[in-house]
């Protein structure tokens, strides 16, 4: 069919208001005349009458048109498209054909009496519809492109609806707790705290820039020493990171302080949001309190501080059982402080050749260890990929003890430095529970929370040379450990704690340190000199002077946390425009080139790279003077 706009049959809206959304109509409303108002769906010509399915985020309603009820009404129904808006005119009756248990309003249809349309449609680029199966495999560039279009799909629309749902409960929880919700600024000073912040160049002071926010951070803080006590906000913030999948630029922060807070407070009080969310979006009662462990023990366990506790596969250190083995590779490692970890895959000594091969490269190319080593534990013996000359059965019978392997099982070693070895272990952990069928599939299975806690308050960044918070640089230690900062930061531990699901970090916050000469030991290890930190953070130092309160707060990521709500399994279906993996917004094409004027009103130019060209209007000498 042709694209060219159909103006001739767009007629004025006679009907007036609607009287019932597209997901209202009951057994109930049987002769009722009513007036319902969508898109055009589907249409069904069966020759004689004509079955439309009208559709608005509500649901949807079959309309009948015939021609012995409006002969006018079911010609023009003929020329309908899809994506047509129409609005109908007339009484409800029982569904011919009987009734369609998939719908809502499958037990009625409406007998149309008139019909308006109200604007038409071009043909769509991809196929919009209630029926999810019809548009399933549209390209999701070409969505995001057309996101307007994309936004009618009913399974998006839910999703919407139920971050809706998920801001109110929010915000009764944190009322009835008696918080008070304060808007921080969005235009603030550059603090980098790990991330590139967004620049925004300010026109009334030349050169000096303000930032988008990482997040609230000093100002929740600011707001505790202001006396407000209890502070929430459901926040806009930003980081210039290089792109991952599924990491948005911009992304959205329950954010949560309190004075005189301890953790034991701050967990009591997650928890309750975390019960009334999945009692009011799930209407699942969760069990609290949730269980915990620490950071060494979640790397140590399952090779992350973010574990995936809905299957066990648990980490097994066999150092000991390697131990004089003979085996040098092993016998190094351990003794320059390495470990030998182990994982035991239940029933996978049946993996031929073949398969284990396809690991082995997995594990060197995609994980990055130096090597797998393997036991097959068969009943009848060990089979193993190293000779038993160089590593006699033995000591591995000593390490799949070790693991509890049984007969049928399946042993996988890798051996390496600490930490690392422990994370490849990890990633190595989850690649075989997917292999094995053992993750469920997003929006099934129950939910696993646990709280991960103790973490060390600082670690050494080799590239960097110097040491890094690993939550941020205002986080506490404990208050027995504050005379070793100077000594050794690593050894340092964090009064801080994350919150992870389904091994997602869903939250994570900390009691922060709110005594002025505490902050700055913490700043003189971070290298931050006196003169830096007073340029940096000298509001927050001054504020700290002046009778601070104990506090600390936790901020969760909503963005997350609504996708396993809704059981998607990508973050860019959880927002309204979101950005690409690469940080563009395809439909408005952000970001974009700017007027050379812009750019001169603000005392900028422009030296571009190479690699990149200019846009086809203007030369690199206009965007550079």
């Amino acid at each position: 069919m042709s694209n060219q706009p159909r103006a001739d049959l767009i007629s004025p809206d006679t009907h007036g208001p609607r009287t019932h959304t597209c997901g209202a109509l009951r057994p109930d409303d049987v002769d009722a005349s009513v007036v319902v108002k969508g898109w055009v769906d589907t249409r069904r010509d069966l020759g004689g009458l004509m079955f439309v399915d009208v559709r608005d985020r509500y649901g949807l309603t079959q309309v009948v048109f015939s021609p012995q009820a409006n002969e006018e009404a079911y010609a023009a129904a003929q020329q309908l498209r899809s994506e047509d808006v129409i609005s109908v005119r007339g009484s409800v009756q029982e569904r011919s054909g009987g009734i369609n248990e998939e719908l809502a309003t499958g037990a009625v249809e409406v007998l149309a009496s008139d019909l308006c349309v109200l604007n038409t449609s071009e043909t769509p680029p991809f196929v919009v519809s209630a029926h999810e199966e019809r548009g399933k495999d549209a390209n999701e560039a070409l969505r995001l492109k057309h996101r307007y279009l994309d936004l009618r799909r009913p399974q998006l629309q839910r999703t919407l609806a139920l971050r809706h749902r998920f801001y109110q409960t929010t915000r009764r929880y944190f009322d009835q707790n008696e918080f008070l919700e304060v808007e921080t600024p969005v235009l603030m000073k550059s603090t980098p705290e790990g991330a590139r912040d967004f620049l925004v160049p300010s026109r009334l002071h030349p050169g000096r820039f303000y930032a988008l926010p990482q997040s609230p951070q000093t100002y929740k803080q600011l707001l505790m020493v202001g006396g407000l006590d209890r502070y929430v906000q459901i926040v806009k913030c930003f980081r210039d990171e290089d792109f991952r999948a599924d990491r948005q630029p911009e992304f959205t922060q329950i954010d949560v302080e309190m004075s005189f807070a301890t953790e034991e407070q701050v967990y009591a009080l997650t928890e309750g949001l975390m019960a009334a969310l999945w009692r009011d979006l799930k209407e699942t009662a969760l069990e609290t309190p949730f269980p915990r462990m620490t950071y060494d023990e979640a790397l140590r366990t399952y090779g992350t501080d973010k574990p995936d506790l809905r299957f066990d596969l648990k980490l097994h250190d066999v150092s000991d059982a390697f131990a004089n083995c003979g085996f040098r590779v092993f016998e190094g490692i351990i003794a320059d402080g390495g470990a030998v970890v182990a994982l035991c895959v239940p029933g996978g000594a049946e993996r031929g050749r073949g398969a284990m091969d396809r690991l082995e490269d997995h594990v060197t190319q995609e994980i990055g260890a130096a090597g797998l080593i393997y036991f097959k534990h068969t009943g009848e013996g060990i089979d193993q990929n190293i000779s038993t000359n160089a590593l006699p059965a033995e000591y591995v019978r000593e390490a799949l003890a070790a693991t509890g392997a049984e007969p049928g099982d399946l042993v996988l070693t890798l051996a390496g430095d600490v930490p690392t070895v422990y994370q490849q272990a990890g990633q190595l952990r989850l690649h075989m529970a997917a292999q094995e069928g053992l993750i469920p599939e997003a929006g099934t299975g129950d939910d696993a929370f646990v709280w991960v806690t103790d973490f060390p308050l600082m670690e050494y960044n080799e590239d960097a040379e110097r040491y890094v918070s690993l939550h941020h640089p205002f986080t506490a230690p404990r208050a027995d450990e504050v005379d070793q900062i100077a000594d050794d930061p690593t050894a340092v531990t964090a009064r801080a704690y994350d919150l992870v699901l389904n091994g997602n970090e869903i939250g994570g916050g900390s009691i922060r340190i709110h005594n002025r000469a505490v902050q700055q030991r913490v700043f003189d290890a971070l290298g931050i000199d006196r003169a830096e930190a007073e340029d940096r953070f000298g509001f927050l130092l001054d504020a700290l002077r002046y009778g601070a309160p104990p506090h600390g707060g936790i901020a969760f990521g909503v963005d997350r946390l609504v996708m396993l709500l809704a059981g998607v399994s990508s973050l860019r279906d959880v927002i309204a425009f979101p950005k690409t993996q690469s940080g563009q917004e395809l439909m408005a094409g952000s970001p974009d080139w700017v007027d050379p004027q812009q750019l001169r009103d603000l005392f900028l130019t422009l030296d571009l790279p190479a690699d990149v060209e200019p846009p086809a209007d203007r030369t690199r000498s206009q965007l550079a003077s």
